[in-house]
């Protein structure tokens, strides 16, 4: 028999008293989170060619020069 317990149950740690809600910050890092995350979800077909963010980064800089550089030209 397993301790895990099941996927509707609660563990004793988690406090969701009426007092406890109240105690919390909305939004506390919010302002942060915004500033320093941008998080993008790759469709699965995407992701497999790329083993880390770093080389999506990579990818994407090269694209943007692209992109640039055909701007230039016609500008």
């Amino acid at each position: 028999m397993s301790n895990k317990p099941a996927a509707d149950e609660l563990r004793e740690e988690y406090d969701f008293t009426p007092d406890q809600l109240r105690a919390g910050v909305r939004g506390k890092y919010a302002e942060r989170y915004a500033r320093g995350v941008n998080i993008v979800r790759l469709d699965p077909d995407v992701a497999a060619v790329f083993p880390d963010s770093e080389s999506v980064n990579e990818a994407l800089r090269a694209l943007a020069e692209v992109i640039r550089n055909r701007e230039r030209r016609s500008a």
